[in-house]
Parts: structure tokens; sequence; C-alpha cells
């Protein structure tokens, strides 16, 4: 059942089908640790390394021809995706990510080796996968492919679907006037339109975020090696990889402006992770927004009904939960606690190198999984099958004594007060208690009082 592979160290054991080999051998037997792994979204950056070094390392005079076609074919295999049970180490482990550099060069060589059998030198994965590379600047490069690839092709349109779905919602409600409230009490009004277009306007500033601090993301540490300087790499490596990775995914990279800054820190992708969070910090405002809109049903506020998705309590029958709000709370908390081990990771170095590159890459990644899937979510199974509940909300809007505030110029903020405290302590709308407290007429209460008239702005008369 095993086979036996030789590397600098000796002789290790290792599965006899596996594609990798003994250096990622040691580094799963030595990390029993989680048993979390590396995502797709990362394999795929190692993949895209792999193949593009090997291109420019041959387009340089520096690699054989079949040697480089054999790599390339291999990494495009990793790519695809065919390969990522052959990436087995753990996410904790060597701090530099060399373990999981290893794993990508060796499974990478067996797999050109297996499909050019006749070459007349074998595909070594140091001498030629990782030729004219390091795991220092490998894997700082593969966290910044892999998360901009992710933020483009997976976040930013989650987020975009999220805000689309929110606007034609309150346009659909643009005619109902709700209660605003500050601090959780009544307050003047606003439309559902109003309401939701903020929401939809703080996702698409979350969008403007991202895309300014995806500009400094871009720059690609790769071409700086062990530790910056570029030592055993050709002096053109580092900007032909970059445009040929721009070529490859469609999306612009480029050689990175200080090597030494790009290895030895994780700025951007700390910045990166921040601005994330702070998109879960709305995200998680969104929905519990939501939730206080849809309590009740009959005691709480109840102006939105949410979809009944699935029963609400084991005990109590007919009770339903706002359950989709709730679970994108969960991984907004989840996502803020990422950014938490990012920023704890971003400092986590010295002088050349930083050494919590893998918990880092695995962080960055999983909140942008978590909170894209949850942005579509929150869009298709909530905001856009909400109702909303005109009768309760305009019963509730009749009787708020803040919309007195519409007088102020007219009678005085102490007469105002007056109104609305008689207004509140028996219960009566306030237009009633208004026509008995001044001498103005049924049409100008009409015209001062008319919610939708308020949500405009201005004075009312």
């Amino acid at each position: 059942m095993y086979r036996i592979e030789k590397d600098s160290m000796g002789e290790v054991k290792v599965p006899e089908n596996a594609k990798y080999g003994a250096q990622t051998q040691r580094a799963h037997d030595n990390f029993p640790i989680s048993g979390i792994r590396f995502t797709r979204a990362f394999i795929k950056a190692l993949g895209i390394i792999k193949k593009n070094a090997a291109q420019v390392n041959f387009e340089l005079g520096l690699l054989d021809q079949e040697i480089s076609k054999a790599i390339q074919g291999a990494a495009q295999e990793i790519i695809d995706g065919k390969h990522d049970t052959e990436f087995v180490v753990d996410i904790f482990q060597t701090g530099s990510g060399t373990s999981s550099n290893m794993n990508a060069n060796e499974v990478v060589a067996r797999l050109a080796n297996e499909s050019f059998p006749n070459l007349k030198t074998p595909v070594h994965p140091n001498d030629h996968v990782n030729f004219g590379q390091s795991s220092n600047d490998v894997i700082p490069t593969a966290i910044r492919i892999s998360t901009v690839i992710e933020l483009k092709e997976k976040f930013i349109p989650a987020l975009k679907h999220l805000a689309l779905t929110f606007d034609q919602k309150g346009s659909e409600y643009k005619h109902v006037v709700k209660t605003g409230r500050t601090h959780l009490m009544d307050a003047m009004p606003i439309t559902i339109a109003q309401q939701f277009g903020g929401y939809a306007r703080q996702l698409r500033l979350g969008i403007d975020r991202i895309q300014d601090a995806m500009v400094r993301l871009s720059e690609l540490p790769q071409g700086g090696t062990a530790v910056g300087t570029g030592i055993n790499t050709h002096t053109d490596f580092a900007s032909e990889f970059a445009k040929n990775v721009s070529k490859q995914t469609g999306i612009s990279f480029i050689e990175a402006e200080n090597h030494f800054e790009a290895q030895a820190t994780v700025d951007a992708p700390v910045e990166m992770s921040a601005q994330i969070k702070t998109i879960a910090v709305g995200m998680m405002k969104i929905a519990n927004d939501l939730r206080w809109m849809n309590s009740g049903p009959n005691s709480g506020l109840g102006e939105i009904r949410l979809a009944a998705l699935q029963p609400g309590s084991s005990i109590m029958p007919g009770k339903v939960n706002p359950v989709i709000e709730e679970s994108v709370s969960m991984v907004c908390a989840q996502v803020m606690g990422n950014d938490l081990t990012v920023s704890l990771a971003g400092q986590s170095g010295n002088f050349e190198l930083n050494v919590m590159l893998p918990v880092v890459a695995h962080n960055l990644l999983e909140s942008i999984e978590l909170l894209a899937n949850a942005a579509n979510n929150l869009a298709d199974e909530s905001v856009s099958k909400l109702t909303v509940r005109e009768d309760i909300i305009s019963e509730k809007i009749g009787k708020n004594p803040v919309l007195i505030t519409a007088l102020n110029p007219i009678i005085g903020y102490d007469l105002a007060a007056k109104i609305a405290k008689k207004a509140y302590a028996e219960g009566r709308a306030l237009k009633d208690v208004a026509k008995e407290m001044t001498d103005l007429s049924d049409k100008d209460l009409n015209t001062a009082l008319n919610p939708m008239k308020m949500t405009k702005g201005g004075f009312t008369e």
C-alpha cells in the first residue's frame, strides 16, 4: 500500500497511489492539527503560479521546452481542480507555507512525468517545477491571486445582486410610508424605498472599498524568491510572470513595486480583510433591521412578513423564525473573527518574511466565500420574497406622535410637544388632538401631517 520516496532527509513511506512525494508526506505527518486544508481557490492559484512560471522560464531560455510543456500541462490539471485531494497539508503548518508549495511542486512533477514518461530528464519538484521560485514568494503570490479572483468572480457579483434586490423590493413598495426609528423609538416617517435604498448604498460602498483595496492586492511578490532580492531567478521573470498571469486570468496583475515590502508583510491582505469586515458589519446591521421589522407577527413591529421557510420551534406549533437573517448574522460574526486572526497574523513576522501566511490565506478566503454565499442567500431567500404589511404600517404611522415635528415651524416647539404627549397618552390620532389644540383647518392639518410629504424633506407648509 506504500511506496518509498526520498528527499534530502532520507526515505519516507508515501501512499502507493498518492501524487505527492516525501516532503508532502513529512508535512502531513508533522501537522495533525485541524484537518482543515487549503480551498479550491488557493490550490487553483498554486496551479496558475506553476504554469506561468514554467512558461516564462522557458521563454527566458532557462527551462527546457519539453519540461516546460510537461509542467504546464500538469499545472493546468491543478487549475482545473482534478487533483484537489492530493493537497493534504494542514492549514496550521510551517508559517511560510513551504509544505504547501512543495505539495504543489511534487504533485505537478509526478503528473508531468506520468504524462511525459520519455523525457530525457525527469521533471524534478525543486529543480524544475520550483525553478526561479521560493515558497517565500509563491505563497504570498497565491494569497493575492486567489483572493482577487474570488473577489471578482464571487464576492462583488454577490454584493451587486443583493443591492439590486433591495432596490427592486424598495421600488415595489415605494408608495408605502412607515415610521422611521432612532434609538429604537418612533421618529419621522420614511418610505420603504428610502430605507431599502440605504441598504443598497451600503453594499455598493462596500464594493467601492473592495475595488480600491484590490489595487494594492494586485501587486504580485513573485520574483523576489527567498528574501526579496530575486536570487536564482531572471531579472525579467517577475514582470513577465505578472503579464502572463494577467493574460491567463483576464485580471490585471503587476509586479510588486517593492519585493521586500511584498514578502516581508501581508499589509495588502490585512487591508482587504478589514474592508470585508466592514461589509460584514453593515450586513449584520441590515439583517438585524429585517428581523426587527419582521418581529411579532402580532406582538412586535410586524412591518414586513419574511418568507416562511421552515418550522421555527420544536415545541410551539406555527412559530416561524427569521432563519436567513440569523444565518447571515452568524456569518458576519465569523468574518469579524477571521479579520482579527488576519490582523494578528499580519504583525507576526520578523524582518524579511511573515510567518503566518497559511492562516492569512485560509481566513481571508473563507470570509470571501461565506459572505458572498450569505449575500446571495439573503437576496434570493429573504429580500426578494418578503412582503410589506401595509395595513399594519398605515395604522401605526397615524398614531406616531413624532409627526408633530412637521408643525414646529407653524405652531412652535412647545405647543407641538404638548399635542404629541396628549396624543400618545390618550392613544389617539395626532391629527385629532392637533385639531382640538390649534386653530388650524382640516386642510392645513392634512397638508402638514401628510407622512409622504414629510419623507421629501424641507418644510411642510
